[in-house]
C-alpha cells in the first residue's frame, strides 16, 4: 500500500513513519510546511502527487486553551480541513483515516466510554474536533476515524516530558487527581493504526492503552519509573483552573477494536516504561510496583 501521513512531524506522525518504515509498505509523510490542509488546491496537488491507498490524517490544531482564544484559526484547522481532506480522498478513491479525540465528550461518564455513546463538546477545540469527525462521516463513506486520548511520543512536548522536568526542577509536584483516563504512548497507538487501515476498516474506533488513572496517578509512575524521588501532591482541578475545561472522565472503551478481533493495547504502565527506556531515562533496577 502507498500511505499518505499528514501531520508527519507531530509526536504520532513520527511514530506513524518510524512504523510504516519497518513494513512493506511505501509511506510518505508531509507537514505544514509542503501541504495546507485548509486549502483545496494543495491538498488536490498532494494528493495527484503521491496518489495514495490511504491517507492518515494526524495534522490538528492540538493547543487546546489556544482555541478558546482563537477560535476561528482552530475551527479552520480541526473542523473545516478534515472535510477537504474527505472531497480529495473520495474523489480519488481513497481511504481517509482521521484522527480525533476524548474531548468531543464532556467528561461525565462514569464508566468506558464506548464509540456508540452521543458526543457532547464543552470546549471549542472539542466542538471543533466533533464537526471535523462529521464532515469526514457526511462527505466520504470509505472512513476511518480513531478518538484517541492522553497521548504522548518521542518528541514532545507531552506530560510526561514536562513532569521529567518540573521534578528536576521542583522540591515537589502538585497534580490534578481529579480527571481520570489512559495514557497512550504512540509507540502502541501508531501499530495499531496501521493495523486499521491495512484491514481496510472504516467506521469510528477508540484506541487508548489499557488500564486506567488520573493524572496525578500518571506523574506518580512518571517520578517513579524514571527512578526519581520528588513527593506529588494531589490537588483537585479547581485549585488548577484552565482557559477550557478539562473532561472529568476520558476512559474510552476500546470496544470496536476488539469487536475485530484484535488484542487490547498494553496497559498504560507498559507503555509509559518503553517510552521511558526509548528515552534512555528508566532506572535500571526493577520499578517498585507494576501493572497497570
Amino acid at each position: 500500500m502507498r500511505i499518505e501521513v499528514i501531520g508527519s512531524r507531530g509526536q504520532l506522525g513520527r511514530e506513524l513513519m518510524r512504523v510504516l518504515a519497518g513494513t512493506g509498505h511505501q509511506a510518505s509523510g508531509h507537514d505544514v510546511e509542503s501541504v495546507d490542509i485548509r486549502d483545496p488546491g494543495s491538498v488536490a496537488s498532494l494528493l495527484e502527487e503521491v496518489r495514495p491507498d490511504a491517507v492518515i490524517n494526524c495534522a490538528a490544531w492540538t493547543r487546546v486553551d489556544a482555541a478558546e482564544t482563537e477560535p476561528e484559526a482552530a475551527w479552520q484547522v480541526n473542523a473545516v480541513a478534515p472535510g477537504i481532506l474527505a472531497e480529495a480522498c473520495g474523489a480519488r478513491g481513497v481511504l481517509l483515516c482521521h484522527l480525533s479525540t476524548d474531548y468531543v465528550f464532556d467528561g461525565a461518564a462514569t464508566a468506558p466510554i464506548d464509540e456508540t455513546a452521543k458526543p457532547a463538546p464543552r470546549s471549542s477545540y472539542g466542538r471543533g474536533k466533533l464537526a471535523g469527525e462529521e464532515a469526514v462521516r457526511s462527505i466520504l463513506p470509505r472512513h476511518l476515524i480513531v478518538r484517541t486520548a492522553w497521548l504522548y511520543g518521542q518528541e514532545g512536548p507531552n506530560f510526561v516530558l514536562t513532569m521529567l522536568r518540573l521534578a528536576g526542577e521542583r522540591d515537589r509536584l502538585q497534580v490534578v487527581a481529579d480527571q481520570w483516563g489512559s495514557p497512550t504512548w504512540t509507540g502502541h497507538l501508531a501499530p495499531a493504526i496501521v493495523r486499521l487501515v491495512e484491514r481496510d476498516a472504516t467506521g469510528t474506533f477508540h484506541l487508548t492503552s489499557s488500564g486506567t488513572t488520573t493524572w496525578h496517578g500518571f506523574a506518580e509512575a512518571i517520578v517513579e519509573e524514571a527512578g526519581l524521588s520528588t513527593p506529588v501532591d494531589p490537588i483537585a482541578s479547581a485549585d488548577f483552573p484552565t482557559p477550557t475545561p478539562r473532561p472529568a472522565y476520558s476512559v474510552l472503551a476500546n470496544r470496536a477494536w476488539q469487536a475485530l478481533g484484535e488484542e487490547p493495547l498494553p496497559p498504560w504502565r507498559e507503555g509509559l516504561r518503553a517510552y521511558l527506556r526509548a528515552r534512555g531515562v528508566a532506572p535500571a533496577a526493577e520499578p517498585r510496583h507494576g501493572g497497570p
